[in-house]
């Protein structure tokens, strides 16, 4: 695809590039404090009141000569009497229609004369319309013509600044995304709008107001997408083309600064902050469709610098900002987590990199969180792990675990698992633990998997059956001390009485009573029996296999390096008795000896 041909797949009505619903605008509340965040409605306020009092040809307190603006005495009164009366709707539409074709044309003298036509409100439109043209200039002619223009319109009478910038911010993040889009403008669009939804559903509040806030958003980024589109067809009409050089972008970051200076105090810290945010929108919601430069490139020099402008205006909502983009950032090499790093550095602003390594952790974002590490020093490892292990989210664990975890994170992590009956992150983390760690906290990580178990002990199993201590010995008398702390509450109950039915020294020899007295049963029914299948007719390695088959497939099925105590009584026994019980004293290790008698003993039937 040829770059002059990246936005020829959108289409547009002349309607929606003059006067789109605009879902930015700055709004009081009825404290006439204003939020921090971005007012969601469906028409933005085109003019306000004149906070400083200026008169048209004064505004901002700039003068028509400070402007080097020259015309006669007869014009501007001609130009007041304009401004005395309201256009319609309707009349602001066909003016801007107008005013927009002479300034793509780059026809300054029409463009001049149409100012002196507009009202207030239409002045404010130009400005708007002006302002946006900025992001599109290719040369110093350019320039010099759009900048004129603007001190022109803001010296008649506009003084939106509050809408111009947070419109134009918007938008300058648009254009900055769609320079690197790997996809097409179209499908962008798409994806866009399912992005949003998704950010919505993350979002508490009323489903309603969600709905409506979603819908204008998505209606004024498909109008941003179309006024890019709008534009790059002029520049080829003009055959000139955008490479984003960088004197194309020193241009366009030049011509914003101008303006900036130009509404001086008209702009609140609070504009610059809402402004900061609508910069900041667009980028996750495009993110998945960057190139793997952009974040690094030239093609993000621009919202860079728009972003650095607006910090030094007085946005401080830069962490705010930050730790939203750790969560939504699709993007695999976070391109706007790392714009924003780089802006918080420049700035030596503090952003909360810990916490956002918990949100992109959270939601797997593993491109963001080596950003946050490699790029923003992020060193918190512990909760994000934790939290990880909790989840059972493997891919989060794994990525900790390889950028170098510490000896007690891997530990509490290892307890985390356990806890949340995670058997498959447990057996990961278990190779990673120290056997000393294990041994010396070896009650306490049992005591606290079962505390924070929700009924499920399905955790604390496993790591006695995995032989979690590295020896039998030491891992059965650790669950038999637990089993016999009836003194000690901190320990839960219902873990005392699972590990006093199944892993304590009692449940060893319970288990060998349970196997004796099912020995004897099938000898009394060997000798007794009145069925008409006699038993003692059989073969003998048949009858053992009716015997010793049952316990044999449970001891296989319980998995693990350790049977538990009761299943071990259970197969002690049951080898005395194979053996005529003529069996030493069996040590807590011989387990799989003892599966190997049993198993030859069942096997014979087939020899």
């Amino acid at each position: 695809m040829e770059k002059e041909a990246v936005f020829d797949d959108i289409k547009l009505s002349e309607d929606e590039i003059y006067y789109p619903d605009e879902p930015y605008c700055s709004e009081k509340n009825e404290e006439g404090e204003g939020a921090s965040n971005v007012v969601f409605s469906r028409e933005a306020p085109l003019i306000g009141k004149d906070p400083a009092g200026t008169s048209p040809g004064e505004c901002c307190g700039c003068s028509a000569k400070k402007l080097n603006f020259k015309a006669s005495e007869d014009l501007i009164d001609k130009e007041n009497n304009f401004q005395q009366k309201k256009l319609s709707r309707q009349e602001r539409i066909e003016l801007g229609r107008v005013f927009q074709g002479a300034v793509t044309s780059m026809d300054w003298e029409r463009a001049e004369r149409l100012i002196q036509l507009a009202d207030p409100l239409t002045l404010n439109d130009f400005l708007c319309v002006g302002l946006d043209s900025v992001w599109f200039l290719t040369t110093k002619q350019e320039f010099q013509g759009i900048t004129g223009l603007i001190k022109k319109i803001v010296c008649h009478g506009a003084h939106d600044f509050t809408r111009a910038t947070l419109r134009t911010s918007f938008l300058a993040s648009c254009v900055s995304a769609c320079h690197s889009r790997t996809m097409s403008l179209a499908d962008s669009v798409t994806v866009m709008a399912q992005r949003l939804q998704e950010r919505l559903q993350e979002c508490n509040g009323d489903e309603i107001l969600k709905a409506e806030a979603g819908a204008k958003v998505q209606k004024f980024t498909e109008w941003a997408l179309k006024c890019i589109g709008f534009h790059s067809r002029c520049q080829r009409a003009r055959d000139r083309v955008s490479h984003s050089s960088p004197t194309e972008i020193e241009l366009q970051l030049s011509a914003f600064k101008m303006f900036l200076q130009l509404a001086g105090n008209h702009l609140s810290g609070r504009d610059f902050t809402e402004a900061f945010d609508a910069a900041c929108f667009p980028l996750t919601l495009f993110s998945n469709s960057f190139d793997p430069g952009w974040a690094s490139g030239i093609s993000s020099t621009v919202i860079q610098g728009l972003l650095g402008m607006l910090v030094e205006g007085g946005a401080d909502n830069v962490n705010q900002c930050f730790l939203e983009a750790s969560r939504f950032d699709l993007f695999v090499f976070s391109s706007t987590v790392f714009c924003l790093i780089q802006i918080a550095q420049r700035n030596s602003l503090d952003v909360d990199v810990d916490l956002a390594l918990g949100f992109a952790s959270h939601y797997c974002k593993l491109g963001t969180m080596k950003c946050l590490v490699e790029e923003g020093n992020a060193i918190a490892f512990l909760g994000p792990l934790m939290r990880a292990a909790e989840r059972g989210c493997m891919q989060v664990v794994q990525w900790f675990v390889k950028r170098g975890c510490r000896d007690m994170e891997l530990c509490l992590a290892l307890t985390a698992a356990t806890s949340s009956s995670q058997v498959e992150v447990a057996a990961y983390l278990l190779p990673f633990v120290p056997s000393p760690v294990l041994t010396a906290l070896s009650i306490e990580i049992l005591k606290a998997a079962g505390e924070r178990s929700g009924g499920s002990l399905q955790g604390v199993e496993f790591l006695l059956k995995s032989d979690f201590l590295g020896d039998p010995t030491a891992t059965y008398s650790v669950a038999d001390s637990i089993a016999r702390s009836s003194d000690d509450e901190s320990v839960p109950s219902d873990l005392k009485s699972f590990l006093r039915e199944h892993w304590s020294e009692s449940a060893f020899e319970r288990g060998m009573r349970e196997s004796h007295e099912d020995f004897m049963n099938f000898m009394r029914v060997l000798k007794r029996g009145e069925c008409a299948i006699s038993l003692r007719d059989l073969p003998a390695p048949l009858r053992v296999a009716i015997a010793y088959m049952p316990l044999y497939r449970e001891c296989v099925n319980a998995g693990g390096r350790l049977l538990s105590q009761r299943l071990r009584g259970q197969l002690v026994e049951a080898v005395r008795q194979l053996q005529g019980c003529d069996v030493p004293v069996v040590e807590v290790g011989e387990t799989p000896r003892l599966m190997a008698v049993l198993e030859h003993h069942l096997t014979a039937i087939f020899c």
